[in-house]
């Protein structure tokens, strides 16, 4: 029997200048106690804000500047928080670690959560997934919810505000969606959630890669001055809701896994968004993906200074190659979604063929001749 076909989303979505200055009239609804999980960045960027948008209420809100990562002991601390505090709504501010650690706690105690991320450098804010760490900072698990948040605001001042570095990687991250579903849904692998994928899943996929391709150069030349247009909004909006949904409904393929192999090397230091770009055009040549759309798709990564090459990546041997394709293609891993499936050596082989394209168009094999 086929998997029963499913879509999964936030309940609400809110994004735009300023959102933050409505948390209370937008969130109002799900209690009167709130807990804020903050980054050190976050709170310094949302507290003012936050609080101007309470005005007069008499709401509870404690803010929290959680350890830095998603780790057991400090799901743990904000628990107990809860807890004591009698916390309606758990709320993250920060980045993807504030995220997981505030999806956790809402779901350990039974509580509505919301996001608020600063950062469009991943899609996780609008995923029903969190990843969680042993206090010593080492990979405990995914934890997967039964339901997506319960919302997710994005002040698009916040994310203009952030370095422009961020709005790339998330460029990068939202670039595989459509590449990754189109991939899973011709084998009818299920979605990252288990189910089906349904057309609207790929619809919005789609759209995510439409977006990028429209508005990239413009979003990032409004971010690198801090100024919000809507070609930066339609960038958030297809990092943080397109690219997250879509991917939750579809699934990942060959550039995940790539990212996954790439991490394996240790000592990693490159964005995930920016590994995924490179991951794309990797999958594109296993794909055999015509000049064209592979040419599309480079001149993107191009365009916005996502990575086109290994070195980029920090990757400079024939060794670590061979490393990455050995486990980008363990069992379990995303890139067996692909038809006819992929060996090692045909990773390795379109892995280096996607470096060999970076260097004629980037001129590094003829600066090394001359």
């Amino acid at each position: 029997m086929k998997l029963l076909r499913a879509m999964r989303e936030p309940l609400k979505y809110v994004q735009g200048k300023g959102a933050l200055l409505k948390f209370k009239d937008e969130m109002g609804y799900m209690g009167k106690r709130w807990l804020f999980v903050c980054s050190k960045s976050g709170y310094k960027a949302c507290h003012d804000q936050l609080e101007e948008s309470f005005g007069d209420a008499d709401d509870y809100r404690r803010y929290e500047v959680f350890g830095g990562i998603s780790s057991k002991g400090e799901i743990a601390k904000m628990k107990a928080i809860v807890e004591e505090d009698n916390i309606d709504a758990v709320v993250a501010v920060g980045g993807g670690s504030a995220v997981d650690t505030a999806k956790a706690t809402a779901y350990y105690t039974g509580k509505h959560v919301v996001i608020i991320p600063t950062v469009a450098a991943t899609d996780a804010p609008c995923t029903g997934l969190s990843v969680i760490y042993n206090d010593d900072g080492s990979f405990d698990k995914y934890l997967f919810y039964p339901t997506n948040p319960d919302a997710v605001m994005v002040d698009s001042q916040v994310i203009a505000n952030a370095p422009v570095r961020f709005l790339v990687a998330g460029m990068g991250d939202a670039l595989g969606t459509y590449f990754e579903g189109r991939a899973s849904i011709r084998t009818e692998s299920p979605s990252l959630e288990g189910t089906g994928i349904t057309r609207a899943g790929m619809a919005l996929a789609k759209l995510c890669y439409q977006t990028l391709r429209d508005y990239g150069t413009q979003a990032l030349a409004a971010c690198e001055k801090h100024v919000v247009t809507p070609a930066l909004d339609a960038i958030i909006e297809a990092n943080v809701y397109l690219s997250g949904v879509g991917a939750d409904n579809v699934n990942c393929a060959a550039a995940h896994s790539f990212y996954n192999g790439l991490t394996s090397l240790g000592g990693h230091s490159v964005p995930h968004g920016n590994c995924v770009a490179f991951g794309t055009l990797v999958q594109l040549t296993l794909e055999g993906a015509t000049e064209e759309e592979f040419l599309d798709v480079q001149e993107f990564c191009l365009e916005v200074g996502l990575p086109v090459t290994l070195k980029e990546l920090g990757v400079t041997t024939d060794d670590e190659i061979r490393t990455i394709a050995k486990n980008a293609c363990v069992p379990g891993e995303t890139i067996h979604n692909l038809a006819g499936d992929v060996t090692p050596d045909e990773l390795y082989a379109a892995i280096v063929a996607t470096d060999a394209i970076g260097r004629t168009v980037l001129g590094l094999d003829d600066e090394e001749e001359e």
